[in-house]
């Protein structure tokens, strides 16, 4: 099993060096990369992200210049430059926790995934890492996903999950890619019937900084489900 991460980030100077330190602690049973994709952050996560370059073998930074902050893009940037065939994302904030990649590339190989999902259960309690009010928001556009998109994972709007590359690869063109959900993207543009599992994972408060999500990741995150539902309605 090789395995390529992914890492999107924006201003993250006080997570990422505990979160790479953490991950390759934890991984030393398979052969793996790191790509950092940066979202042209400025609160010193540059100069942090040269310094673990420097130390880290296997580890490569893209920096992204352009002016408007898109987490999808920042992903398909560490997609086309991944040399493996099973990417794994996860935020940079260090509330994924890289405890479970093991337990999700056990699940991958054993039943031949395309996508394992790391997922909250959001539906049913209580997440401490989330906000209230971001928790609720995510309940209603997961109950409006299942009700017309099918359900097909606990935890559409994850950022932690593990898949084979080709389902970028043979969808791409199909893609939404604006905004900050790129799971629900992959699954809900792909044109084969996907194996797709979940972890149950538990998510972590963040250690420092501040989080990215706001009213435009939902609207965008708005705008990709009417697309997607009008087309299956049409």
């Amino acid at each position: 099993m090789k395995l390529s991460i992914v890492i999107p980030l924006f201003n993250e100077k006080d997570n990422i060096g505990l979160l790479i330190r953490d991950i390759y602690e934890k991984l030393n049973e398979i052969e793996f990369e790191i790509t950092v994709v940066d979202d042209n952050s400025h609160d010193g996560t540059i100069e942090v992200l040269k310094n673990l370059e420097s130390e880290y073998k296997n580890l490569k930074i893209i920096f992204r210049k352009d002016k408007l902050r898109d987490l999808a893009k920042s992903c398909q940037a560490g997609f086309e430059n991944s040399k493996y065939e099973n990417i794994l994302v996860m935020d940079g904030d260090s509330q994924h926790n890289p405890i479970y990649i093991l337990e999700m590339v056990n699940e991958f190989k054993k039943y031949n995934c395309d996508i394992v999902v790391g997922a909250r259960d959001l539906l049913t309690k209580r997440i401490e890492g989330l906000g209230f009010l971001r928790q609720n928001i995510s309940k209603i556009l997961i109950k409006i996903i299942n009700i017309f998109l099918e359900k097909k994972t606990m935890d559409p709007m994850s950022g932690y999950f593990l898949f084979k590359k080709q389902v970028y690869t043979k969808n791409k063109n199909s893609l939404y890619l604006k905004g900050y959900k790129i799971l629900a993207d992959l699954i809900y543009s792909s044109k084969d019937d996907l194996n797709i599992r979940d972890i149950k994972i538990e998510f972590r408060h963040r250690m420092g900084g501040l989080s990215k999500a706001n009213i435009r990741v939902f609207i965008f995150l708005g705008f990709f489900m009417i697309k997607k539902i009008t087309k299956n309605l049409l």
